[in-house]
């Protein structure tokens, strides 16, 4: 990891720019694939699944046996600890429920927003060097919870012709519809247009190398919702005289060895934390059992040193990271400076990896500075939120002469009309003589 002491704020940006893999080849090859499978369907899946997955893939949907069966293939003690994240994860999201609340914002005029559940939505698990069965957590439990109606899911399967067990156990805890052999590109060409065999969806979730978030920018131009941008993972590290450097480095390099693309930042005051921090990730390092990808990843990680508390506080604004942790004397109240980042963690003891897996809070989080706009998952990924309004004659008599001015003010006659018709049949109705039956 480079160690950068004082800086010049003009060189903040190109110090800690993100891994770049944005090309003109990746673009067209990621084209072809979603032509292929929009056009072609099951045929270019299969295809795609025996080019860069199992060469004697037969079939691309999972069937029931096969998902009741993972479960014996899982530890108790994994089956005991995924129960317990789906617990938190689930009390933490069901909190997030909105409530409608009807609104008179003047007398006759009510408005309300109801959450509504998008009826299907996909999720996308990739394989590559880990099973990440904890992002199925993070995104099937939200879904369930909104009311999706259709979850799902597509990941890669191995070599073997089989997904990893704790996926299926997770999708079959979680409440996931139905499991697709699919990764890549072609997985979300899959979702996004449908095959015989895949049903299309509304909106994409879920994170992937390259080649995936580019397929999944590119059928969000079409018109199929994604979560958000994403890039490759990241953290950053604020850490103060209080901090402890074995932990820092051990923060570091769990995001390190998600792959060679991830970057961590370090950022303090103190050069001593800085030098026993970078220490530290270099004796750690030798002991990880994913040595080299993590050893890749340090290679776009940094070390800064920075002068004031200001300085400290801009910077971290501007990375927006992914995963901002914060290792300082009284971080309650520290983290009210905090204007951008995906998920931030407090203290200590509260490591990023306990986010990433059981806490409750979801990890399918903004990159590449997108914290800047975007959120995080949460509930509110799964459902579109809907107005209502309704108005009475008298409100329409009380707010319809505002229409009508604002309206003509536009040009838009026909808006006023809309008003001015009704406003006409009320003041009618009102002047007609009652009758009375003698």
């Amino acid at each position: 990891m480079e160690l950068f002491i004082h800086p010049p704020r003009d060189t903040w940006n190109s110090i800690t720019a993100r891994p770049a893999f944005e090309n003109e080849a990746l673009e067209l090859t990621v084209k072809d694939i979603l032509k292929q499978v929009k056009t072609r369907g099951d045929e270019a899946l299969l295809e795609y699944t025996r080019a860069f997955d199992n060469p004697n893939s037969t079939n691309i949907a999972v069937n029931p046996d096969e998902i009741a069966a993972a479960e014996s293939y899982i530890s108790e003690d994994l089956k005991h600890a995924i129960v317990t994240a789906i617990k938190n994860i689930t009390t933490f999201h069901a909190r997030q429920e909105e409530i409608p609340s009807v609104t008179e914002t003047q007398y006759g005029v009510k408005c309300w927003r109801k959450s509504v559940a998008i009826e299907k939505v996909g999720i996308y698990i990739p394989g590559g060097t880990a099973p990440l069965f904890s992002t199925v957590l993070m995104l099937a439990i939200p879904a369930k919870l909104a009311g999706c109606k259709e979850i799902i899911l597509c990941t890669p399967e191995g070599k073997s012709g089989h997904i990893h067990p704790a996926i299926l156990y997770a999708a079959q805890k979680t409440g996931v519809t139905s499991i697709y052999k699919i990764g890549g590109a072609q997985a979300i060409a899959a979702m996004a247009y449908g095959t015989k065999t895949v049903p299309f969806v509304y909106k994409i979730f879920g994170p992937g190398n390259q080649y995936v978030t580019k397929a999944k920018m590119l059928v969000n131009a079409e018109g199929v919702a994604i979560d958000m941008p994403a890039g490759p993972s990241e953290v950053m590290v604020v850490a103060d005289e209080t901090a402890h450097p074995s932990f820092i480095a051990a923060d570091l390099l769990s995001q390190c060895e998600h792959g060679s693309d991830s970057q961590a930042i370090l950022l303090t005051h103190s050069q001593t934390i800085a030098e026993q921090t970078l220490a530290e990730v270099e004796k750690q390092l030798k002991t990880l059992s994913r040595k080299n990808l993590a050893e890749s990843s340090t290679k776009n990680s940094k070390i800064i040193v920075l002068p004031n508390q200001q300085d400290i506080i801009d910077f971290m604004n501007d990375y927006a990271a992914e995963h901002l942790i914060l290792s300082v004397e009284n971080a309650f109240q520290f983290s009210k400076h905090v204007k951008n980042a995906g998920s931030v963690f407090l203290g200590n003891f509260s490591p990023e990896s306990v986010g990433d897996y059981a806490s409750g809070t979801n990890h399918t989080l903004p990159t590449n500075r997108y914290a800047k706009a975007y959120s995080g998952v949460s509930l509110d990924s799964f459902v579109k939120k809907i107005t209502f309004q309704e108005i009475t004659q008298e409100g329409l008599q009380g707010i319809g002469p505002i229409v009508e001015t604002l309206a003509m003010a536009e040009s838009l006659d026909a808006h006023k009309h809309a008003v001015s018709i009704r406003l006409q049949y009320i003041a009618q109705q009102k002047n007609k003589p009652n009758e009375h039956i003698i």
